[in-house]
């Protein structure tokens, strides 16, 4: 079974679309059992990837669970899948959330269901694909259907501005994706030039130099596309225009997803493409990828704390904490990578955490304004009590996810400039100060507004899809060494083999250089 498990892990939901367009046909109640049918799907689908996590090797940096088939074997574009450390996690973040994502959606959706979480089973399927191609077409594909369900869910089953927000957030990401599709198709005919076969293998294309003379030169021109599609996913500074639109507008379920996983193919495409293809262009422009990542932190940070509406605090709180994520990508040493990568696992779990605790108090107050709410600590205490564990998880308190990811990170920058991590642990601490200030603006003070005081507290369903989140903020925060250990093998060798390209680049130069001895 599992020489097939990724294959499976794409395809299953698809199946599952089968699935629930027949029950409305064969069920009377078919509301409850579409939304039971999507639940067991994501559910299956999470319980399979689980031993993908104890089946992989932490010692090799290799990839594992690994498929090949020919597809256009004569334009060397294959059906090529497999897993590292980095989209191991990834995965399993992509399958744990889908489960608790239908649950979100069993009172938040009250139209158009089926379709809805079609949308849903199709996401996922296009998430998983992202994370596990290794052929470059394959991996554009999934990249790009990503993009069709979040828009219909946007705009389908969002608040008022849902149109807006939906068109903008693919008339940004598919604009950085046209880029960048340009430039895969040079790097294709590029590696046709210099190995004489076509091909469109991941690792292929790593083998392929490109010159280097400034931005303007191909291996510059091409960085720049690459760069700007990723950062538009990310978002970082300036492109996270439009994230705040995205995650208010958004359903629930749609801002989970958004935040929880969506964003993370940005900065796995940073890993996995932008500083291998490309190591000479982005270690001339790590020093402005560095001040972007910092301005990211400061600026998102900065604008959270003005924020009126709870859940447009929690999307500023996003840019802030993606901007440290890369941070510790761009710093590029051990610590800082792994830092990294672990923030993006931390990071959905305690926003993802976060957007379903305000849905949950939007769906009864039917407002997210920050001044509507006060005292509610006292009619619902365990509301309140989740709230706060996930809010903490979110700044890096010790024994929760986020300090792990936020030490590290913190590290690889004090280790290449000092100033980098002091900036950086600024940024964490504006954090602290407008998360605490909108959580006793919400939970504390006079409960005087009498629809405050006849809300009702969590009931069994919704606090069983928060409570897996809570523990893993805690597992991994307590003892995260399984998770460490599985991605440490694969950052030594994305590191090892991005100086290598570069010493031997500079070596090529050197010897271009060097005048002809005289004899």
């Amino acid at each position: 079974m599992y020489n097939n498990i990724l294959s499976i892990l794409i395809f299953l939901p698809l199946a599952g679309i089968l699935l629930l367009v027949a029950l409305p046909y064969i069920s009377k109640n078919s509301d409850k059992h579409l939304k039971l049918a999507a639940f067991f799907i994501t559910l299956v689908e999470f319980v399979i990837s689980i031993p993908i996590f104890f089946l992989f090797n932490k010692n090799s940096a290799g990839i594992q669970f690994e498929e090949a088939v020919k597809w256009f074997p004569d334009i060397g574009i294959s059906y090529h899948l497999g897993l590292d450390g980095i989209s191991l996690l990834l995965v399993l973040l992509t399958t744990f959330m889908f489960p608790i994502t239908v649950l979100c959606s069993w009172n938040a959706i009250d139209k158009g269901l089926k379709v809805f979480l079609a949308m849903i089973l199709f996401l996922e399927s296009a998430l998983i694909g992202t994370f596990v191609a290794l052929d470059m077409i394959l991996f554009f594909i999934f990249w790009e259907a990503v993009l069709i369900p979040m828009y219909f869910i946007i705009g389908i089953w969002g608040t008022s501005r849902r149109i807006y927000a939906a068109i903008k957030f693919f008339i940004y990401t598919a604009f950085g994706s046209g880029l960048m599709l340009i430039a895969i198709m040079y790097l294709y005919f590029a590696h046709i030039s210099q190995f004489g076969t076509p091909s469109m293998d991941i690792f292929d294309l790593y083998k392929v130099s490109l010159p280097f003379d400034g931005i303007l030169s191909p291996q510059g021109l091409c960085f720049l596309a690459f760069f700007l599609a990723f950062a538009i996913k990310v978002p970082m500074f300036p492109f996270h225009t439009w994230l705040p639109d995205a995650h208010v507008e958004a359903p629930t379920p749609g801002s989970v997803i958004l935040a929880a996983v969506l964003l993370k193919m940005g900065t796995y495409g940073f890993i996995r493409f932008l500083i291998p293809y490309f190591p000479e262009a982005t270690q001339s422009y790590l020093g402005v990828l560095i001040v972007i990542s910092l301005i990211g932190i400061i600026y998102g940070a900065m604008v959270a704390f003005v924020q009126k509406d709870l859940k447009k605090l929690v999307a500023y709180s996003s840019v802030s904490h993606m901007g440290l994520i890369m941070l510790g990508i761009f710093v590029f040493n051990i610590q800082g990578l792994e830092g990294g990568i672990y923030q993006m696992i931390g990071h959905g779990l305690s926003t993802g955490a976060l957007f379903i605790l305000v849905g949950m108090i939007y769906e009864r107050r039917h407002t997210k304004m920050i001044s509507e709410f006060g005292g509610i600590s006292k009619v619902m205490p365990v509301f309140a009590t989740l709230f706060m564990i996930a809010m903490l998880s979110s700044i890096g308190l010790p024994l929760l996810n986020g300090f792990v990811g936020e030490f590290l990170v913190l590290l690889g920058a004090f280790k290449l400039n000092y100033w980098y991590a002091v900036i950086g642990a600024t940024g964490l601490i504006l954090g602290a100060v407008y998360m605490l200030w909108a959580y006793q603006r919400v939970m504390f003070g006079k409960l005087d507004k009498v629809a405050n005081q006849e809300l009702k507290d969590l009931n069994f369903r919704e606090i069983g899809l928060v409570i897996p989140l809570i523990i893993m903020m805690f597992v991994m925060g307590i003892y995260p060494k399984p998770f460490i250990s599985r991605i440490e093998p694969t950052v030594k060798e994305i590191i090892s083999r991005t100086e290598n390209k570069i010493s031997y680049s500079y070596k090529e130069v050197s010897r271009e250089l060097t005048p002809p001895s005289q004899n």
